[in-house]
């Protein structure tokens, strides 16, 4: 019987966040501490002729004035993938500062350290910059143009180019009885979270530099160590508790310029971005261009899709080729179809640095590829879920990259369940008012590529009490990432969770579990928990059964003792057991590493094989209504329907697949970030317009547990999956109540209202 396991416990940062307790990153002060500010570019692209910086260095209070000159090693090439043997090379371009040239309106050219914010602020007025604009790229596929000025050193603005080819496209057309195609447009998105890029540095006697900070990437203590050409060793990254990150502290944020104003000035230097710096400057979801071809037989089986993907990579590379790949491999969607075309690029343009967002790519092409499904289950008349249902993947079918899926599917279950709980469509009581039904599925990948070697560590040690500690260097971004390791602990050790002491995120002293990205934590650290907790178990049984002269098969953990299965009578308490081990010298903890499997992909443009460990599939049904005069929609249900493996925490899962549904639904309906000439024009959250509890109506979560995951126990990772599929679920909903196919995101009343429109002038 489990303990811990499939049981809603609280998390044990829960009362210390409901309380207002928790201490995030912009709580810490250190005394004696200066303050940091940035001087940003005020072009989008321009040389820099001139930088003056003395009048700032000599105001008083200020302590430090940096720009790209001090910085030892002003730019890194991080690169990804291990040899040209085993996979597709990625090489991103990080620069702590512009030097010479400044590629996107907000662009770090200075730093400044002094006694106050608001003085730092003035010295960084003080600073001259003398600036000779160039022509701005701000069109990705105008960028692709020949003879089109280069934003980086890449040809053609291409960062990266990715192909599937499957089948015979050509051949398979020909043979369609239905062809349809789309053009369509995914926008930026930010990650809006309620706590800015925060952190706070400082040196130590010995030289070593201390950055308490909020990230998602606690390993990053290695890339600020080459920044000022320190031993990785003199770098300690002290994460704190996480208020949101979806992606956007996945990249260094604050971290160098943080380390490098500390060692210049020796003294601590806190630097917290204000809200309007953050919706500026720091990385968006890659806008997509997406133009898709689908054919069909008129049973509804799709025998061929062609796409061709354009993604805005912005001024630097970052994590635009991952993205990319990820969207090419999701290019196609859950469903089984033998040829499949597609063509992929990431663009450099004078724009914000686009990068990591809950999804990695895949939530751009799940909107188009499921308006295609949407559209041509219209032109054969077969019901949306019956289209899909005859296309989805089942067990032994293969990816479009040739890879067979040999596990268990379960994405036409959680389609059907999903719609079958939506119910029938209700009769609009008003007559301006149309209700429409739309459907959405998605597939969404957890853990890394699996040619990256990925690999986390946790150790768990067992106090002589019969308490426990566990030390990880997993980052919790709110989502219970540190928290389920002290269930899977308690369940394997038989502990109540209060027994159990965590500690997260120090680069130094926990063991290092890698990002909280890609979905991978519980995958990752959480099947190293499970095996540091098993051997310890292992240890415990084997001395117990020594102690009470029964075979170590028939002992079981319970609530804080060791029994015999098949004689309850004979037991031995945790505390005395423990002790036991201790005076014999048995070790008592145990630090595990739990190794991803690793494939091989060809070194090619054209991408083969298993790409990622295994996906997560699920749905969405939803309901819409929409105003026939103004084009006005208010979204009364929204189920969701996901297959989690096993559910480890169900009221951690649902709460996942709930923040992520409603973080799809402003990028559906609501989130229009606006940008001119390569500035934004909307710089808060009075312009740009996340959802509030006002907008989104109770989102109904069903969890399908199929045990099929590669997590502990059977578990698959939820964190990313419930952002993939909810906007198109939307959309077909708009088309369903209106007659409008909606093709750029957001949905916005207007556009409704605008096709509608076009519909009475036009006929259709």
């Amino acid at each position: 019987m489990s303990i811990t396991i499939g049981k809603g416990i609280p998390k044990v940062d829960a009362q210390h966040k409901v309380r207002g307790d928790t201490i995030y990153a912009d709580d810490y002060t250190v005394p004696g501490m200066l303050y940091g500010k940035v001087l940003r570019s005020r072009y989008p692209a321009a040389r820099i002729l001139a930088l003056r910086t003395a009048r700032a260095e000599h105001l008083e209070g200020v302590h430090a004035v940096i720009t790209a000159k001090d910085i030892p090693h002003n730019e890194l090439t991080a690169r990804f993938g291990q040899s040209t043997s085993v996979g597709v090379q990625f090489e991103g371009i990080y620069r702590v500062m512009a030097d010479q040239e400044v590629r996107y309106f907000g662009e770090p050219i200075a730093l400044v350290a002094a006694e106050t914010p608001e003085l730092a602020e003035q010295a960084c007025q003080m600073i001259e910059v003398e600036y000779q604009p160039l022509e701005g790229i701000f069109d990705p596929v105008r960028a692709m143009a020949p003879g089109v000025r280069q934003v980086a050193e890449k040809p053609q603005n291409i960062a990266s180019h990715f192909k599937i080819r499957k089948g015979n496209v050509e051949e398979a057309f020909a043979s369609a009885d239905v062809v349809v195609e789309g053009a369509y447009q995914v926008p930026y998105q930010d990650h809006a979270y309620l706590e800015p890029e925060s952190g706070v540095a400082w040196v130590d006697e010995d030289g070593t530099i201390n950055i308490r900070v909020s990230s998602q990437v606690i390993e990053h203590f290695r890339e600020v160590a080459e920044v000022l050409d320190l031993p990785h060793s003199r770098v300690r990254y002290l994460g704190t508790w996480i208020g949101g990150g979806f992606g956007g502290k996945e990249d260094i944020t604050v971290e160098s310029f943080l380390a490098l104003l500390a060692w210049k000035t020796r003294r601590p230097v806190k630097l917290t971005y204000t809200r309007a710096e953050s919706l500026l400057t720091h990385s968006k979801r890659h806008p997509f261009f997406m133009e898709y071809k689908t054919g069909a037989k008129k049973d509804g089986q799709i025998v061929a899709v062609q796409a061709r993907l354009i993604s805005d990579a912005g001024s630097y590379s970052a994590l635009s080729p991952w993205v990319l790949l990820y969207a090419t491999v999701n290019a196609a969607g859950p469903y089984h179809v033998d040829n499949v075309w597609v063509d992929s690029y990431a663009v450099m343009t004078n724009t914000p640095i686009t990068s990591a967002f809950r999804g990695f790519g895949a939530p751009q092409v799940n909107f188009a590829y499921e308006s295609q499904m949407d559209e041509i289950s219209h032109r054969l008349g077969i019901d949306p879920l019956e289209l899909r249902r005859r296309n989805f993947l089942r067990q032994g079918d293969s990816l479009d990259t040739g890879w067979v899926y040999d596990r268990p599917v379960a994405i036409s279950e959680a389609a059907e369940v999903a719609w079958q709980a939506l119910g029938p469509k209700p009769t609009s009581p008003n007559p301006q008012v149309a209700i429409g039904h739309g459907l959405g599925a998605g597939m969404c990948s957890y853990g890394r590529l699996t040619f990256l070697h990925d690999t986390s560590r946790s150790y768990i040690k067992l106090e002589l009490d019969g308490s426990a500690i566990i030390r990880c260097g997993v980052p919790d971004l709110g989502g219970g990432q540190g928290h389920i390791l002290c269930q899977i602990a308690a369940e394997e050790l038989g502990l109540a969770i209060e027994r159990i002491k965590l500690y997260i995120t120090d680069s130094q002293l926990t063991p290092l579990a890698g990002t909280t990205t890609a979905t991978r934590q519980l995958y990752m650290s959480g099947n190293a928990t499970l095996k540091a907790a098993r051997i310890l178990r292992g240890r415990m049984l084997e001395k117990a059964s020594g102690m009470l002269s029964v075979p170590v098969e028939d002992l079981e953990v319970q609530a804080g003792k060791v029994l015999s299965k098949s004689q309850p009578e004979k037991s031995v308490g945790l505390v005395p057991l423990v002790n036991r081990m201790s005076t014999e010298g048995e070790e008592l903890f145990v630090e595990s590493q739990f190794n991803a499997p690793f494939t091989s992909i060809p070194a090619s443009e054209v991408i083969e094989g298993q790409i990622h460990p295994d996906y997560t599939f699920g749905a969405y049904a939803v309901e819409v209504e929409v105003n026939r005069e103004t084009g006005a929609l208010r979204v009364p249900r929204i189920v969701a329907c996901f297959d989690v493996g096993k559910a480890l925490n169900p009221v951690i899962v649902e709460g996942q697949i709930e923040g992520g549904g409603i973080q799809g639904f402003g990028y559906a309906l609501t989130e229009d970030m606006k940008i001119e000439k390569g500035v934004i024009q909307t710089p808060s959250f009075a312009e740009y317009l996340i959802p509030t509890a006002v907008d989104v109506p109770d989102l109904e979560t069903i969890l399908l547990e199929s045990g099929t995951g590669l997590g502990p126990y059977g578990a698959k990772g939820i964190g990313e999956p419930p952002m993939v599929s909810i906007a198109p679920a939307l959309t077909n909903a708009i088309y369903d109540a209106v007659g409008v196919r909606v093709t750029s995101l957001p949905a916005t009343p207007e556009k409704i209202l605008m096709g509608m429109l076009a519909q009475e002038e036009g006929g259709g």
